[in-house]
């Protein structure tokens, strides 16, 4: 693993807690971080005050030039998030009738938050 991939996960640890951190002061329950499996990874599972079971991805971009941080969770992205939710909602005995919503955090590079709430639905 090449050095640029080291500082993206540094780089990446620092913004999910800062989001985590805008989570907790929003009344969110976190549940999980980093849940990885061969599906992919979600950054943050949690419960949110209105009672969803909340798929987050964190995206940073320090600037403009590749796009916005939500231009970043493509549908591919998005296909491996819910197949990587169905995964956390059975090794939790969670059913799947249970409501769920899949989250954005976008940070950009002065460190401002947007929180896209339900910014994706996978059918």
């Amino acid at each position: 693993m090449g050095s640029g991939c080291i500082n993206k996960r540094l780089i990446g640890s620092k913004y999910e807690e800062k989001a985590i951190m805008y989570l907790f002061s929003k009344g969110y329950k976190i549940l999980e971080q980093n849940y990885l499996r061969n599906t992919g990874e979600i950054d943050i599972v949690a419960l949110s005050p209105d009672g969803y079971l909340t798929a987050i991805e964190v995206k940073y971009r320090s600037s403009d030039r590749y796009g916005s941080p939500f231009s970043a969770v493509t549908l591919v992205k998005q296909k491996k998030i819910y197949k990587t939710l169905l995964f956390y909602l059975s090794e939790h005995n969670i059913s799947v009738e249970t409501r769920c919503r899949f989250d954005v955090i976008g940070i950009q590079g002065d460190g401002e938050i947007i929180h896209l709430k339900n910014a994706f639905e996978v059918c």
